[in-house]
């Protein structure tokens, strides 16, 4: 009888330290995000979109602001996601932005945003901003890179500005060649990847390849940049058909694949300084990706 009971006793302590190095390893693993591009399923569904995050075990949404959609429908959604231990960002964002006069279009993002705070109460407000420009799809970019680099770089200081105002945090997209991109201008001199990693709290990389080892060795100079300033860095995957070639998305492999590698991501860069987890773009496509 002794014998059982020490064997019972041996199992719990055994089975309360896999309880907690698992508890260990989830708050080590970071942001675990997505884009929601498409603010109307949270009109039309919000309960199904809400399951579908939940199901991801994500921790953090980036979701489009669209001014159509009254504010009373964001903050139902941000009320309830953050029941469930999510943090919903205020996404938006597009090449335009760094058009002559393109910074209109961020300066009407945070005024709605400031007027939203403020008719929220605490569980109902925006997390952060995440914005998405994009500054190489714009045709600037090819006849102007110099000019459009610093036209990006401004609206992302402006952007910087408005958001301590507000008092939440900036977060960019950003393509993981950026540390091959220079610039000398009125900002100084160096590699456009470490000028974004230090002029915002934190940046998600657009690591698009369906590879891990090639994905962490990508992201290398970016987390290690985001680790000198003491930033975060969330290293991104796509799921949606792409006409660029089969090594850019999962979309070919799957759900289940696209995990593993992930997996394999996360565990590679856990505890690096600079490193925050993973985010996979976007709902839309990840919703109707194979399993």
């Amino acid at each position: 009888m002794l014998k059982k009971i020490v064997i019972l006793l041996s199992l719990f302590v055994l089975l309360a330290a896999g309880i907690q190095q698992t508890k260990t390893e989830a708050a080590a693993a970071g942001d675990q995000a997505t884009w929601l591009w498409n603010p109307w399923m949270i009109v039309n569904d919000e309960a199904g979109t809400l399951a579908f995050l939940e199901s991801k075990q994500l921790n953090k949404v980036y979701v489009q602001i669209d001014r159509n959609i009254p504010a009373g429908v964001y903050r139902s959604f941000i009320q309830k996601a953050a029941a469930k231990g999510m943090r919903i960002y205020a996404l938006d964002g597009a090449p335009s932005w760094v058009a002559p006069k393109g910074y209109t279009s961020q300066n009407q993002l945070m005024n709605w945003l400031g007027q939203y705070q403020s008719g929220s109460t605490a569980d109902q407000k925006f997390a952060g901003v995440h914005l998405d420009v994009e500054p190489y799809l714009y045709s600037g970019w090819t006849s102007n890179q110099a000019g459009t680099i610093k036209s990006y770089q401004a609206l992302l200081q402006r952007a910087k500005t408005s958001t301590a105002s507000l008092k939440l945090p900036l977060e960019v997209d950003m393509p993981f060649w950026f540390d091959e991109i220079r610039y000398k201008n009125t900002y100084g001199a160096g590699m456009l990847a470490e000028w974004v990693t230090a002029n915002t709290n934190s940046v998600t990389i657009m690591a698009y390849r369906d590879d891990a080892s090639f994905i962490i060795d990508v992201v290398k100079n970016e987390i290690a940049l985001a680790g000198k300033y003491g930033k975060a860095i969330v290293v991104a995957v796509e799921t949606g058909e792409t006409g660029e070639g089969d090594s850019i998305s999962f979309f070919e492999e799957g759900d289940a694949f696209m995990q593993q590698e992930l997996t394999k991501v996360q565990s590679y860069y856990t505890n690096t300084p600079g490193f925050n987890g993973t985010a996979v773009h976007h709902v839309g496509s990840w919703m109707t990706m194979n399993p």
